[in-house]
């Protein structure tokens, strides 16, 4: 006989309906089930990311110096100690690396005409101080639309303002060319405090058309007024801080770091009104928390009004210096492309970001003034970009790496609530409220039993089983049975007897006391016999299907 036919003992004592063998399954270590159910069906991929910078060791006991901007609370690097379980030290890691690609950022513009090529040098020049110049525009407008939550649309109607206001002071009064930009930051405030007493009364999209309306009726006036150079397109004749006897190349150099300058000063200007009371305030009171910041005490209203007037002075100290810039101002700046245009650059970096105005700012005047060669299509161009971030992206692209990081998760949390086994049959999310840790340990050799036990059930068993449910059974089916024997009293199968040695039906035991068993199905069998069969059926079934 083969090494795969059980011998049955009973044979040789000539026992009634005792055969001499029984084919069985053929011998399979449990250690190969074990092994293989043990090792997780679910991909692992590498997890964690490589360190691209330096982790310097702790301070050990004492404290170290938090170097902070000056007048804000902001930390200039915000570094936390943490520590290392692998290495067993103290370590610093910096949290907020952003101060490290400004001051990068920053340092490369202001070595920028060192490396350009001579072919496009000026053009260059012209191209990196406009974009100096409409970055520190768009930096006051983040204050406005970001900090403050406030969609105006004026900023270049007070910038126009300002620009027009002291080109005419510098021309009939001969107003110097380093007074214009405190001049214009007079006219900003004014016109900032005319236009701020709507938004207490007026929010959302009707203060946005106000703006507009706001934006487009400076432009028809100055566009009719003999005053402001409706014969000659604007008004041209202000003083400059460029010597007029200096070569080109000489003057587009100091055009660029004097507009660089500027952006320096709306840089600082944005981080003490953002970091430091009123930019707290607002941000405890963001939009449709304005009931809430007003039961907690923060004069959200006043804060905002503050922050609309202290950026109107910026843009209008800006438009002075526009005027000492390009010795003027026409009505283009009024016009609702160069609003569009601003706020596209707005968009496509992120809104309420410092880095998303000075980013978006670049790609919009990279295309519009250094490729306009290309004609119209690079204002479609930048239309595309618009909107696809508009479409795809919630933030601007400032807003892709916390996207990214979202998306990561949820498709993290859709693997986990897909994977029903690693190891186990618990779940990694119900493992961890399990406060009885025997019943993973439990759960999982339960697992690994009944990937065995499945192996062994075959035709040659049921039959086994049906020609004799009770009495001694070949290895394979003993197996079976002794599983099914261990298993707990809720919704264990039985048999109840319906008519004395004729009828039987299965039940389901309730497992707690008192509590009379279901009834299964209402198959009726002949015998008893007939009726374990039934279970057992019943039972296999079960375990083919867990």
């Amino acid at each position: 006989m083969s090494d795969s036919t059980w011998r049955n003992p009973l044979y040789l004592w000539d026992v009634e309906g005792a055969e001499e063998a029984i084919p069985a399954n053929p011998h399979r270590d449990p250690q190969e089930v074990w092994t293989k159910t043990r090792q997780s069906k679910t991909p692992m991929l590498p997890v964690g990311r490589l360190r691209y910078y330096y982790k310097w060791p702790g301070h050990g006991g004492a404290l170290w110096s938090r170097l902070r901007y000056w007048p804000t609370r902001r930390r200039v690097l915000e570094i936390r100690g943490e520590y290392n379980p692998k290495t067993l030290r103290r370590e610093k890691t910096i949290v907020d690396k952003r101060p490290i690609w400004w001051a990068l950022g920053l340092f490369a513009f202001m070595l920028g005409p060192l490396v350009m090529p001579g072919a496009y040098q000026n053009t260059l020049l012209a191209a990196g101080a406009t974009f100096s110049i409409y970055a520190a525009i768009n930096l006051c407008w983040m204050l406005i639309l970001g900090t403050a939550g406030i969609y105006s649309l004026a900023s270049y109607a007070v910038v126009g303002a300002a620009a027009f206001g002291v080109s005419w002071l510098s021309i009939n009064l001969g107003l110097p060319w380093w007074l214009l930009p405190f001049a214009g930051a007079v006219i900003g405030l004014v016109f900032g405090v005319i236009i701020a007493i709507p938004a207490i009364r007026l929010d959302g999209f009707y203060y946005a058309l106000l703006t507009i309306g706001l934006n487009e009726l400076c432009r028809v006036y100055t566009l009719q007024s003999k005053q402001f150079g409706s014969s000659t397109g604007g008004l041209y004749g202000a003083d400059t801080y460029i010597p007029q006897d200096w070569s080109s190349f000489d003057q587009s150099l100091l055009a660029y770091y004097a507009c660089f300058v500027v952006l320096l000063l709306a840089l600082a200007l944005y981080r003490i009104v953002d970091g430091r009371r009123l930019g707290r305030i607002l941000k405890m009171a963001p939009e449709k928390r304005e009931a809430f910041a007003e039961a907690t005490g923060v004069d959200y209203r006043r804060a905002r009004v503050w922050v609309f007037v202290i950026s109107s002075v910026g843009l209008g100290f800006i438009g002075g210096f526009y005027a000492a810039h390009y010795r003027g101002v026409s009505f283009s700046i009024f016009g609702f492309d160069t609003v569009l245009l601003g706020l596209a650059m707005l968009v496509i970096g992120g809104i309420g970001r410092a880095e998303g105005a000075v980013v978006g700012t670049a790609i919009v005047i990279f295309l519009d003034k250094v490729m306009i060669s290309t004609g119209p299509l690079r204002l479609v161009l930048i239309g595309a970009i618009m909107l696809g971030v508009v479409l795809f992206l919630k933030g601007g692209l400032f807003g892709v790496k916390a996207q990214f990081r979202s998306w990561r998760d949820k498709k993290k949390s859709e693997r986990r609530s897909m994977r029903s086994e690693k190891g186990g049959e618990m779940l990694p999310e119900e493992a961890t409220e399990t406060k009885n840790k025997d019943l993973l340990y439990w759960r999982r050799y339960d697992k690994m039993q009944r990937d065995f036990l499945k192996t062994l059930v075959t035709q040659e068993i049921i039959e086994e089983h049906r020609k004799q449910p009770l009495g001694q059974h070949s290895e394979p089916l003993e197996r079976l049975l002794l599983y099914f024997r261990r298993a707990p009293q809720g919704d264990k199968y039985a048999i109840t007897v319906v008519e004395p040695f004729k009828a039987y039906r299965i039940v389901a035991m309730s497992g707690q006391r008192g509590v009379a068993p279901r009834i299964v199905e209402d198959k009726i069998y002949a015998s008893q016999n007939e009726a374990y069969h039934g279970v057992f059926m019943r039972r296999i079934q079960d375990l083919l299907e867990s």
